[in-house]
């Protein structure tokens, strides 16, 4: 049941004012400091400012931006701490939990009783941070990437990617798979201009493992590539058949699998300037004189040439 303390801070962010009977009120861990499936985590002072930037932010399914899917929203968050549970990075545990409220309505019926039920828990963040640091090395990889690998051994130690000084914070999501297993949280961060650019995932390839927004840009890049690389094939194929055209016309005496060879070992441009000179040839070669055409040294001519 929600309290007069709760009520209040709920309705600043509510147009009119709600009575305690018309919302439902649940308690949701967002975040911790605990190495998560993807070799990471986020470091204690992260989750204290992630707890001022979620303040008001909108639960919703799947990361799917639409309106319709906004179901929740945070009105108080807070960082607690469990001295007794050490993390694998040797840190007493600390989680960013929060309180959220949504509507008691006809809609949102069969989500309260799953929550209730506890068959809907799983949330995940979508935020934004400045640093992503080695724990070993502490070289920030948005610099560029050092050569440990998350998940494995280094110094004795587990490697894993700290998320450092976060900028904004989108939106919480509930979801089916959850990453962090303490906290039962999948998160998605990037950057703070514009996420993980194809040139920085590059750049990881080969030295650890990549994140799955990361591993779906890549394909998403490579798809591109391909669709690309496929109308690059088809335009320099039609090219080689235009030079070996104009090339069999220009010496038809010439040794045709001679030139067949030439031409497929031709670079794009190669090809273009061939072309282009024998274009050239083609309709200098076209732009013969009429067999019939009246010369212009003729006037003086008297035929003697013809006579006998």
């Amino acid at each position: 049941m929600v309290n007069e303390k709760e009520l209040a801070l709920i309705n600043r962010y509510a147009l009119r004012e709600l009575t305690g009977g018309e919302v439902f009120v649940f308690s949701v861990v967002l975040c911790d400091n605990e190495i998560d499936r993807d070799n990471e985590r986020f470091d204690i002072s992260a989750l204290h400012t992630l707890a001022k930037l979620f303040l008001g932010k909108s639960g919703i399914f799947d990361h799917s931006p639409k309106a319709e899917n906004q179901t929740a929203r945070i009105f108080a968050c807070e960082v607690i701490s469990d001295d007794t549970r050490m993390t694998a990075a040797g840190e007493a545990y600390h989680a960013l939990k929060a309180r959220a409220y949504m509507l008691r309505s006809e809609k949102n019926a069969a989500l309260i009783a799953e929550i209730e039920a506890g068959i809907k828990k799983e949330v995940s963040v979508g935020c934004a941070v400045s640093e992503v640091r080695c724990s070993v090395c502490g070289k920030n990889q948005r610099e560029g990437a050092c050569g440990h690998r998350k998940g494995v051994q280094a110094d004795g130690k587990r490697c894993c990617h700290i998320l450092c000084k976060p900028t904004d914070a989108y939106e919480w999501s509930f979801v089916a798979v959850p990453s962090q297993q303490g906290a039962g949280v999948s998160k998605a961060y990037m950057a703070q201009e514009g996420g993980s650019t194809m040139e920085h995932i590059l750049k990881k390839l080969g030295m650890e493992a990549l994140s799955g927004s990361e591993v779906l840009t890549l394909k998403e890049y490579i798809q591109r590539l391909e669709k690309e690389a496929s109308c690059g094939r088809a335009y320099k194929s039609g090219l080689e058949k235009e030079v070996l055209r104009l090339a069999f016309a220009a010496y038809p005496k010439a040794n045709c699998e001679l030139i067949k060879a030439a031409v497929e070992r031709m670079e794009l441009d190669e090809l273009r300037e061939f072309k282009r000179l024998f274009d050239t040839d083609e309709k200098n070669f076209l732009a013969g004189v009429p067999q019939l055409a009246k010369g212009a040294d003729t006037a003086g001519r008297s035929n003697t040439e013809f006579k006998i």
